[in-house]
Protein backbone atom coordinates (compact mmCIF):
# COMPACT_ATOMS: atom_id res chain seq x y z
CA UNK A 1 0.00 0.00 0.00
CA UNK A 2 1.05 3.61 -0.88
CA UNK A 3 0.98 6.72 1.56
CA UNK A 4 -2.28 8.31 1.72
CA UNK A 5 -3.95 10.09 -1.36
CA UNK A 6 -4.29 13.65 -1.07
CA UNK A 7 -6.21 16.00 -3.99
CA UNK A 8 -9.33 16.72 -4.79
CA UNK A 9 -11.98 13.46 -5.60
CA UNK A 10 -13.31 13.74 -9.68
CA UNK A 11 -15.59 10.51 -11.08
CA UNK A 12 -16.10 9.33 -14.36
CA UNK A 13 -19.45 7.60 -15.21
CA UNK A 14 -19.90 5.49 -17.87
CA UNK A 15 -23.13 6.37 -19.75
CA UNK A 16 -22.81 5.25 -23.44
CA UNK A 17 -24.61 1.62 -22.75
CA UNK A 18 -27.74 1.17 -25.01
CA UNK A 19 -31.22 0.61 -23.31
CA UNK A 20 -32.12 -2.34 -25.67
CA UNK A 21 -32.53 -4.73 -22.99
CA UNK A 22 -34.60 -2.53 -21.31
CA UNK A 23 -37.27 -2.29 -23.99
CA UNK A 24 -36.26 1.51 -24.52
CA UNK A 25 -35.55 4.19 -27.09
CA UNK A 26 -32.96 6.10 -25.53
CA UNK A 27 -29.33 4.61 -23.82
CA UNK A 28 -29.91 3.25 -20.95
CA UNK A 29 -28.64 6.47 -18.78
CA UNK A 30 -31.46 8.45 -19.99
CA UNK A 31 -34.30 6.06 -18.82
CA UNK A 32 -36.72 7.55 -16.22
CA UNK A 33 -37.12 6.09 -12.69
CA UNK A 34 -39.31 7.92 -10.68
CA UNK A 35 -39.41 10.77 -13.33
CA UNK A 36 -35.47 11.50 -12.95
CA UNK A 37 -32.77 10.02 -15.84
CA UNK A 38 -30.89 7.53 -14.29
CA UNK A 39 -27.42 9.40 -14.82
CA UNK A 40 -28.93 12.43 -12.89
CA UNK A 41 -29.90 10.10 -10.01
CA UNK A 42 -26.13 8.91 -10.38
CA UNK A 43 -24.32 12.24 -10.64
CA UNK A 44 -26.31 13.20 -7.63
CA UNK A 45 -25.21 10.44 -4.93
CA UNK A 46 -22.02 10.58 -5.79
CA UNK A 47 -21.49 13.91 -4.95
CA UNK A 48 -23.22 13.47 -1.93
CA UNK A 49 -20.58 11.10 -1.29
CA UNK A 50 -17.84 13.56 -1.67
CA UNK A 51 -17.24 14.25 -5.12
CA UNK A 52 -16.32 17.49 -6.55
CA UNK A 53 -15.91 16.71 -10.07
CA UNK A 54 -17.81 14.91 -12.25
CA UNK A 55 -17.36 13.63 -16.05
CA UNK A 56 -20.12 11.83 -18.04
CA UNK A 57 -19.23 9.56 -21.22
CA UNK A 58 -22.12 9.23 -23.26
CA UNK A 59 -22.93 8.31 -26.93
CA UNK A 60 -22.56 10.96 -29.20
CA UNK A 61 -25.68 11.27 -30.92
CA UNK A 62 -27.22 12.29 -27.10
CA UNK A 63 -24.88 14.41 -26.24
CA UNK A 64 -27.02 17.15 -25.51
CA UNK A 65 -29.72 14.89 -23.87
CA UNK A 66 -27.28 13.77 -21.54
CA UNK A 67 -26.16 17.14 -20.78
CA UNK A 68 -29.46 18.62 -19.72
CA UNK A 69 -30.43 16.04 -17.77
CA UNK A 70 -27.00 15.78 -15.43
CA UNK A 71 -27.04 19.80 -15.54
CA UNK A 72 -24.40 22.12 -15.35
CA UNK A 73 -22.25 20.84 -12.43
CA UNK A 74 -20.51 17.54 -14.62
CA UNK A 75 -19.23 17.29 -17.85
CA UNK A 76 -20.20 15.44 -21.11
CA UNK A 77 -18.06 14.05 -23.41
CA UNK A 78 -18.26 11.47 -26.18
CA UNK A 79 -17.58 7.68 -25.37
CA UNK A 80 -15.53 5.00 -27.35
CA UNK A 81 -16.01 2.05 -29.18
CA UNK A 82 -15.63 -0.04 -25.73
CA UNK A 83 -15.72 0.18 -22.39
CA UNK A 84 -12.15 0.63 -21.75
CA UNK A 85 -12.00 3.32 -24.27
CA UNK A 86 -15.20 5.33 -22.78
CA UNK A 87 -13.70 5.61 -19.55
CA UNK A 88 -10.29 6.55 -20.77
CA UNK A 89 -12.25 9.48 -22.52
CA UNK A 90 -13.39 10.82 -19.11
CA UNK A 91 -10.17 10.35 -17.55
CA UNK A 92 -8.72 12.57 -19.72
CA UNK A 93 -11.22 15.14 -19.66
CA UNK A 94 -10.81 15.51 -15.93
CA UNK A 95 -9.28 18.46 -14.02
CA UNK A 96 -5.92 18.33 -13.02
CA UNK A 97 -5.98 18.36 -9.22
CA UNK A 98 -7.99 15.30 -9.18
CA UNK A 99 -5.88 13.18 -7.61
CA UNK A 100 -8.45 10.28 -5.81
CA UNK A 101 -10.87 8.93 -9.01
CA UNK A 102 -13.69 7.17 -9.15
CA UNK A 103 -15.81 5.08 -12.05
CA UNK A 104 -18.98 4.59 -12.02
CA UNK A 105 -21.41 2.90 -14.25
CA UNK A 106 -24.66 4.92 -14.69
CA UNK A 107 -26.43 1.82 -14.44
CA UNK A 108 -25.50 1.71 -11.01
CA UNK A 109 -27.26 4.80 -9.80
CA UNK A 110 -28.57 4.18 -6.56
CA UNK A 111 -24.99 3.49 -5.29
CA UNK A 112 -25.58 5.85 -1.74
CA UNK A 113 -23.39 8.86 -1.14
CA UNK A 114 -22.21 6.40 2.10
CA UNK A 115 -20.67 4.03 -0.19
CA UNK A 116 -18.71 6.51 -2.50
CA UNK A 117 -17.47 8.02 0.76
CA UNK A 118 -16.27 4.48 1.74
CA UNK A 119 -14.40 3.93 -1.62
CA UNK A 120 -12.96 7.63 -1.70
CA UNK A 121 -11.76 7.41 2.24
CA UNK A 122 -9.75 3.73 1.50
CA UNK A 123 -8.12 5.27 -1.55
CA UNK A 124 -7.30 8.33 0.63
CA UNK A 125 -5.93 5.80 2.91
CA UNK A 126 -3.12 4.48 0.66
CA UNK A 127 -5.13 1.36 -1.36
CA UNK A 128 -4.28 2.03 -5.31
CA UNK A 129 -7.40 0.29 -6.54
CA UNK A 130 -10.72 0.11 -4.16
CA UNK A 131 -14.13 -1.79 -5.06
CA UNK A 132 -17.48 -2.42 -3.26
CA UNK A 133 -18.51 -6.31 -2.99
CA UNK A 134 -21.01 -7.87 -2.07
CA UNK A 135 -21.91 -12.04 -1.14
CA UNK A 136 -23.00 -14.35 -3.65
CA UNK A 137 -26.89 -15.51 -2.49
CA UNK A 138 -27.25 -18.25 -5.33
CA UNK A 139 -25.39 -21.62 -5.76
CA UNK A 140 -22.47 -21.44 -8.80
CA UNK A 141 -21.32 -23.90 -10.74
CA UNK A 142 -19.35 -24.56 -13.86
CA UNK A 143 -21.50 -25.61 -16.61
CA UNK A 144 -23.04 -24.79 -19.98
CA UNK A 145 -26.79 -24.95 -20.74
CA UNK A 146 -28.40 -28.10 -21.37
CA UNK A 147 -24.64 -29.73 -20.88
CA UNK A 148 -23.50 -31.72 -17.27
CA UNK A 149 -22.03 -29.74 -14.67
CA UNK A 150 -18.33 -29.98 -14.55
CA UNK A 151 -17.80 -28.53 -10.50
CA UNK A 152 -19.64 -26.58 -8.03
CA UNK A 153 -17.47 -23.62 -6.93
CA UNK A 154 -18.08 -22.44 -3.06
CA UNK A 155 -19.74 -18.75 -3.07
CA UNK A 156 -18.12 -18.15 0.50
CA UNK A 157 -14.93 -16.98 -0.92
CA UNK A 158 -16.85 -15.27 -4.25
CA UNK A 159 -18.18 -11.79 -4.22
CA UNK A 160 -20.09 -9.62 -6.71
CA UNK A 161 -18.07 -6.47 -7.57
CA UNK A 162 -19.89 -2.90 -7.67
CA UNK A 163 -19.29 0.41 -8.64
CA UNK A 164 -18.10 2.71 -7.99
CA UNK A 165 -14.87 2.19 -8.23
CA UNK A 166 -12.21 4.09 -6.62
CA UNK A 167 -8.21 4.47 -7.41
CA UNK A 168 -5.48 6.90 -7.16
CA UNK A 169 -5.27 8.84 -10.23
CA UNK A 170 -1.41 7.98 -11.44
CA UNK A 171 -2.54 4.20 -11.02
CA UNK A 172 -5.55 4.32 -12.96
CA UNK A 173 -3.76 6.03 -15.94
CA UNK A 174 -0.82 3.89 -15.58
CA UNK A 175 -3.49 0.99 -16.24
CA UNK A 176 -5.00 2.37 -19.51
CA UNK A 177 -2.11 3.20 -20.62
CA UNK A 178 -1.20 -0.52 -20.45
CA UNK A 179 -4.21 -1.95 -22.15
CA UNK A 180 -4.28 0.41 -24.74
CA UNK A 181 -0.66 -1.12 -25.63
CA UNK A 182 -1.90 -4.50 -25.20
CA UNK A 183 -2.70 -6.27 -28.69
CA UNK A 184 -6.02 -8.18 -29.55
CA UNK A 185 -9.47 -8.63 -27.98
CA UNK A 186 -7.78 -9.08 -24.32
CA UNK A 187 -7.83 -5.64 -22.86
CA UNK A 188 -10.60 -4.14 -24.99
CA UNK A 189 -13.08 -7.21 -23.32
CA UNK A 190 -12.23 -6.05 -19.09
CA UNK A 191 -15.39 -5.38 -17.89
CA UNK A 192 -14.43 -2.93 -14.91
CA UNK A 193 -11.09 -0.65 -14.57
CA UNK A 194 -9.88 -2.55 -11.86
CA UNK A 195 -8.87 -6.01 -13.40
CA UNK A 196 -7.11 -3.51 -15.88
CA UNK A 197 -4.96 -1.95 -12.21
CA UNK A 198 -4.88 -6.08 -11.11
CA UNK A 199 -2.78 -6.55 -14.69
CA UNK A 200 -0.14 -4.35 -13.59
CA UNK A 201 0.54 -6.31 -10.39
CA UNK A 202 -1.29 -3.98 -8.45
CA UNK A 203 -3.62 -4.66 -5.04
CA UNK A 204 -6.95 -4.45 -5.49
CA UNK A 205 -8.90 -3.85 -2.21
CA UNK A 206 -12.19 -4.57 -1.47
CA UNK A 207 -14.88 -2.60 0.50
CA UNK A 208 -18.74 -3.59 1.90
CA UNK A 209 -20.49 -2.60 -1.15
CA UNK A 210 -24.63 -2.21 -1.11
CA UNK A 211 -27.57 -3.60 -2.11
CA UNK A 212 -29.12 -0.43 -3.86
CA UNK A 213 -25.62 -0.33 -6.05
CA UNK A 214 -27.45 -3.14 -7.91
CA UNK A 215 -27.48 -2.80 -11.84
CA UNK A 216 -30.49 -1.89 -13.46
CA UNK A 217 -30.32 -3.84 -17.08
CA UNK A 218 -33.82 -5.56 -17.45
CA UNK A 219 -37.23 -4.20 -16.53
CA UNK A 220 -37.89 -5.99 -13.58
CA UNK A 221 -34.33 -4.45 -12.38
CA UNK A 222 -36.58 -0.75 -13.32
CA UNK A 223 -39.40 -1.92 -10.83
CA UNK A 224 -36.96 -2.36 -7.83
CA UNK A 225 -35.47 1.08 -8.51
CA UNK A 226 -38.54 2.58 -8.60
CA UNK A 227 -38.86 0.89 -4.68
CA UNK A 228 -35.38 2.57 -4.11
CA UNK A 229 -36.37 5.76 -5.80
CA UNK A 230 -39.53 6.38 -3.37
Amino acid sequence: MAGRTHGTVAAVVVAAGSGSRLGAEVPKALVPVAGTPLVAHAVRRLRAGGVEDVVVVAPADHLEAVREAVGPGADVVVGGASRQASVAAGLAALPAGAQVVLVHDAARCFAPGALVARVVAAVRAGHRAVIPVGPVADSLVLASEDAPVRDYADRTALRTVQTPQGFDRTTLERAHAAAADRAGDEALAATDDASLVAALGEVVWAVPGDDAAMKITTPRDLLVAEGLAR
